[in-house]
């Protein structure tokens, strides 16, 4: 894998994902991609939309196609949503295209980070409980990744710094 073709931030949601792809694409003068916004604009409509008028698997579909056109480019930083990992056809074109780091966080620390948004489908209900749920189902997808950050303890620039470190490298 060339260094010099994407970095692909993959992670639980309030990990810290879109943030740092932002910080990253502009450090490195790269193009920010996020999947989920570049799905809401081809859909023309938000992501609780289409989940409640087409359903998940609907929007699970339009992600992997958005995902499987982004990595066409080069010299882009990817923001993924957090369950792009669900489909391990998703994890084996984001490995061929580009340089993928997992970030993660405590359960405490997510919880902090997302309840006050009102955009999260998957956290209808009990968040707290959502979240616990969702990590365990998808404690091994993010293994994949050729990087790992622990985001609990750090700032957006932190991370930054520490993805940067090793992709220079």
């Amino acid at each position: 894998m060339s260094k010099s073709n994407n970095i692909i931030l993959i992670g639980m949601m309030g990990t810290g994902k879109s943030t740092v792809a932002d910080m990253l694409a502009r450090e490195l003068g790269y193009r920010l991609i996020d999947v989920d916004a570049a799905v809401e604009k081809e859909e023309g409509c938000t992501i609780p939309e289409l989940f409640t008028g087409k359903g998940e698997t609907y929007f699970r579909d339009a992600e992997s196609r958005m995902l499987c056109s982004v990595l066409e480019k080069k010299s882009q930083v990817i923001a993924t949503g957090g369950g792009v990992v669900l489909r391990s056809d998703n994890c084996d074109v984001m490995s061929n295209n580009g340089w993928v780091v997992a970030l993660t966080a405590d359960p405490a620390v997510i919880v902090e980070r997302v309840s006050a948004c009102d955009n999260r489908p998957l956290l209808a209900g009990n968040a707290e409980e959502r979240i616990k749920t969702i990590m365990e189902e998808r404690k091994d997808a993010y293994r994949f990744a050729h990087y790992t950050v622990d985001t609990t303890e750090l700032s957006a620039a932190e991370v930054t710094r520490l993805i940067l470190v090793h992709y220079r490298v």
